[in-house]
């Protein structure tokens, strides 16, 4: 089996070790320049007999060399620097992710396609424009990394195993995300009867402000170790056919009364990518918070339409 990974920078090549190491697939690292990802791809095989990894990888700057990709990662773009939003990036990354979903649709018409690359909920909305194919094969990677931020936040607030935590971050991969508290259970009791508001409220907003926090302190780049991480778990769940329920973006075609936008919404993940859109009967509050964020992710979407 191959997959392919469109930009061999921080979150890519994170993800093309993880991958390897996990031995699932051979990889096809895919950088508009093209000595870095052939620097990455040999560094990476010089390691396989010391990590134990038997899966090959190759560095390229042909988009050819994808032919056959059973699922193909696109983290390519420009990473946020300190004091820029994730919206900041629309007009510069939708012309590289447009570029991207060219030359897939062209070497790889029949992959799935999982997008990384800010401001994620509108690129995936663009990529699913210019890829033209069903909705299933399109899916934006957010919805796990939030959920895992706010469950690590959890763990660490409660001195508990995050085994032990079950919780969901739905809406936009930015400053209006949704935990889900209503479903959030700490060792199968409701959050609220183990923490108080305030301190609730405080690590939502935590969860928030996390990724921000992440690119202030690197000043240089975005997180790459956790978001390769979320990536795999997307990978693993279509490799294996898990039909797993993974928080992910999804184009949204009136579930939640909602559509015209890609949205973080609880999807079950098989072999053929979106197996089924979940919808839950949520709260009024949480309803009304993941229609506010989709509005956000509109907004954006008609921003970058209107930079062309």
């Amino acid at each position: 089996m191959k997959i392919s990974i469109i930009g061999a920078g921080n979150v890519g090549s994170a993800l093309a070790e993880r991958v390897l190491t996990a031995n699932i697939a051979d990889i096809v690292l895919v950088d508009i320049a093209e000595d870095i990802a052939k620097a990455k791809a040999m560094d990476l095989t010089d390691a396989s007999s010391l990590a134990g990894y038997s899966k090959r990888i190759t560095g390229t700057g042909n988009y050819k060399k994808t032919e056959g990709s059973r699922v193909v990662f696109v983290t390519a773009g420009f990473p946020r620097k300190p004091g820029m939003s994730r919206d900041d990036l629309i007009a510069k990354n939708a012309h590289i992710v447009k570029a991207v979903v060219k030359n897939i649709k062209t070497y790889a018409p029949e992959a799935i396609l999982v997008l990384v690359t800010n401001p994620l909920d509108v690129m995936t909305f663009i990529a699913y424009k210019e890829f033209g194919c069903e909705r299933k094969r399109i899916l934006g990677m957010a919805g796990n990394l939030d959920t895992a931020r706010f469950t690590a936040l959890l763990s660490s607030e409660l001195n508990i195993p995050h085994e032990k935590i079950e919780t969901f971050v739905l809406g936009s991969h930015g400053d209006t995300m949704v935990p889900i508290l209503s479903k959030t259970r700490v060792d199968k009791k409701p959050l609220k009867d183990v923490l108080g508001k305030e301190a609730i409220e405080g690590l939502v907003e935590k969860t928030k402000k996390r990724g921000a926090e992440v690119v202030r302190l690197l000043k240089s780049g975005s997180a790459y170790f956790s978001p390769s991480a979320a990536c795999l778990e997307i990978l693993k769940a279509v490799i294996g056919d898990e039909k797993k329920v993974i928080p992910c973006s999804c184009v949204l075609e009136g579930e939640y009364g909602l559509k015209g936008c890609a949205i973080g919404v609880p999807a079950i993940i098989g072999k053929n990518g979106i197996h089924e859109v979940l919808q839950w009967d949520l709260p009024e509050d949480e309803k009304r918070a993941l229609k506010n964020s989709a509005k956000a992710v509109k907004d954006a979407i008609n921003t970058s339409s209107n930079q062309k």
